[in-house]
């Protein structure tokens, strides 16, 4: 599998979260400079090497930072040694073929006030805050959402379609390369991100519980220059839940079984409750349950103050 490896630096995530900072030293000219050829020939592979590695970010008309997160394969779910995995996560490699951008955060209650706003569509959020994730708002609502955002007048002339991530694509994503639980290693305090801290994973030591979600932001990022993969709010995706999904699942851009599947499949057995993926884990779980294969499920029309979302977008002509 191939390794991405995108680099922060402090300046960098000063930056995407709005705070202030000190610009760094500009390189000074190295015509000025008396210096032999190669010199001038390694300095300019090393300057070009670390401009490689920044990510790539833009931001939206409504002022959303979104990374792009680059096509690749990986393998999805988890191994069987795996601290407290569930048998429903089988490992399976999965390609996903085309590059697209995926918010920076969660989307922030600021973000989702600005789009909805004059329509039916209110922000229910329990914990308020501006640059707080938005929660407790059903599945439905999120992807109106993204059908209000990419019909903004700015994001069409863009091409920028939002939508939902995938259960892969999230994975995928999540992971950032990393191949342990967590993308920070196979431990996670919280420290680290934003669960229930009596409860944490690997060997990690106890810590605080906030009881609630923090500001978008607020922990460490991922190899991709995501935030809070793990925690702070769990994340709906676009996927209808199935737990032997992973049994059959396609080996490219895996889109979740087709609902009137899951309706064959499930009404039989006398169950007519379908549900749809949730990830990441929230502020109220333990360790266990925010770690980068955990799959969970809620009913569409859920609204509960553990779940919110972040988006996908899909731009013309890359």
């Amino acid at each position: 599998m191939k390794e991405w490896s995108i680099g922060m630096t402090e300046y960098r995530r000063n930056e995407l979260l709005g705070r202030p900072s000190s610009l760094p030293p500009r390189h000074h000219s190295m015509l000025a400079r008396s210096c032999t050829i190669a010199a001038c020939f390694l300095a300019f592979f090393l300057s070009g090497s670390l401009r490689a590695d920044e990510p790539q970010v833009l931001t939206n008309s409504i002022g959303m930072k979104l990374v792009r997160i680059p096509a690749g394969t990986f393998v999805m779910g988890s191994p069987r040694k795996e601290a407290e995995r569930d048998d429903k996560e089988e490992r399976h490699e999965v390609a996903i073929t085309k590059p697209s951008y995926m918010g920076v955060f969660e989307v922030k209650q600021s973000e989702y006030q600005t789009v909805v706003s004059g329509s039916n569509i209110a922000d229910r959020s329990s914990f308020r805050g501006d640059d707080n994730p938005v929660e407790n708002i059903e599945w439905i609502y999120a992807t109106a959402f993204c059908e209000l955002l990419s019909n903004r007048v700015e994001e069409k002339k863009a091409g920028r379609k939002y939508r939902l991530p995938t259960e892969a694509e999230w994975e995928y994503a999540c992971r950032a390369g990393s191949s342990t639980a967590f993308h920070y290693g196979d431990s996670l305090s919280s420290e680290q991100a934003n669960f229930n801290g009596n409860y944490p994973a690997g060997d990690a030591k106890k810590g605080k519980y906030v009881r609630q979600t923090a500001k978008v932001g607020s922990y460490e990022p991922n190899a991709f220059g995501l935030y809070d993969m793990h925690g702070n709010v769990a994340e709906w995706c676009a996927d209808w839940y199935d737990p032997e999904y992973y049994l059959d699942s396609p080996d490219e851009d895996p889109l979740g079984p087709p609902l009137g599947v899951l309706k064959t499949k499930f009404t039989n057995n006398g169950n007519q409750n379908f549900f749809v993926v949730v990830r990441g884990g929230c502020w109220v779980d333990d360790g266990r349950a925010c770690r980068s294969a955990y799959r969970f499920r809620a009913m569409p029309k859920t609204q509960y103050r553990l779940i919110g979302f972040r988006v996908m977008c899909d731009v013309e002509g890359e």
